[in-house]
């Protein structure tokens, strides 16, 4: 309970400072930029929806990603339900108990936030702007009415420019799968309660770039098959990719590569070996850098055939 109220409160202290129009830059919302920014993009080439304005209210209407309708219903953007017909979630807002749209996926969120604005008269006219023009865009959402904050627009440009958000709406293209598995919401259960509570929701695994591939950093209780309903990669696949076996069990803080690893490290590696550290193994040195453990293997066959010592160099590349 006391890491929920936590979160509470710091949602609460960065959506003030931002409101107020002294945001100061935060890795929490850098953070939420870098894992969502390519559904963003996507849905700007796709609907016409400048991506700075939309990562602009994904953090503002979320708390980049910390606020309860995410943390319950994957609602990003604190869209309310007016004729939806999917799942809803009830939030207290202008009035308590409101209804609220609950998505399965953020990036179903992404989308509909996109098809919120491109099918209702009311924004229609925002689509006449120019792409790049995210003041024009900011200011139009507020004389739409798409929230009653007297500062909404000001505090949609104060990130946009903290962030150099407009930096995306140039884009042309995107990481079409950072856009489609950078995942939901993911639940944790009090195993000796068997319920859930809303201190125990955790977000998404972010999705991390390296050596031509993706991986996340395992927590507490993830398992394959967890991380594939999560990721939309099956269980099978994830277990291949990373050389092991679906059923086994997973350690907090090892890397879980999501495509088929590389042969090699970096070309930053060449002729730069690493050193052993106590107890490592050459498949905890492959996962550290997302290298096959065979590859590995064969390029240092000697030290795979005598077993590793602390101060070992091993090629990488």
């Amino acid at each position: 309970m006391k890491r929920y109220i936590f979160l509470f409160i710091s949602f609460l202290y960065m959506f003030s400072t931002v409101a107020s129009g002294q945001a100061r830059w935060n890795q929490v919302y850098q953070s939420y930029i870098d894992q969502y920014k390519d559904m963003a993009i996507e849905g700007m080439l796709k609907y016409g929806v400048p991506a700075s304005i939309t990562l602009a209210q994904g953090l503002l209407e979320s708390g980049a990603g910390r606020g309860r309708l995410v943390l319950l219903g994957n609602n990003h953007f604190g869209i309310k339900c007016h004729g939806w017909a999917g799942r809803t979630i009830t939030h207290d807002d202008d009035a308590k108990g409101e209804c609220f749209r609950a998505y399965d996926s953020a990036l179903e969120s992404f989308e509909d936030h996109c098809k919120f604005l491109r099918d209702r008269p009311r924004y229609r006219s925002l689509f006449s702007l120019d792409r790049t023009d995210y003041r024009g865009w900011a200011y139009g959402l507020k004389r739409a009415g798409y929230a009653t904050n007297p500062v909404y627009a000001q505090s949609l440009i104060n990130l946009i420019e903290l962030y150099k958000l407009y930096e995306y709406d140039k884009a042309t293209r995107y990481d079409r799968f950072m856009a489609h598995h950078s995942g939901e919401n993911t639940v944790v259960r009090d195993i000796d309660k068997g319920r859930i509570s809303p201190a125990q929701i955790v977000g998404a695994h972010p999705i991390n770039r390296y050596n031509d591939n993706y991986y996340i950093v395992v927590r507490q209780g993830d398992s394959f098959k967890s991380l594939s309903k999560e990721l939309e990669i099956s269980a099978r696949k994830l277990a291949k990719y990373n050389e092991r076996d679906k059923h086994d069990r997973l350690i907090p803080g090892e890397y879980i590569w999501l495509k088929k690893k590389k042969k090699k490290a970096p070309k930053e590696y060449k002729n730069r070996p690493y050193y052993v550290r106590k107890s490592e193994s050459l498949y905890d040195i492959a996962q550290r850098y997302g290298i096959r453990l065979k590859s590995l293997v064969k390029k240092n066959e000697k030290l795979a055939e005598r077993g590793l010592r602390i101060g070992d160099e091993v090629i990488l590349y």
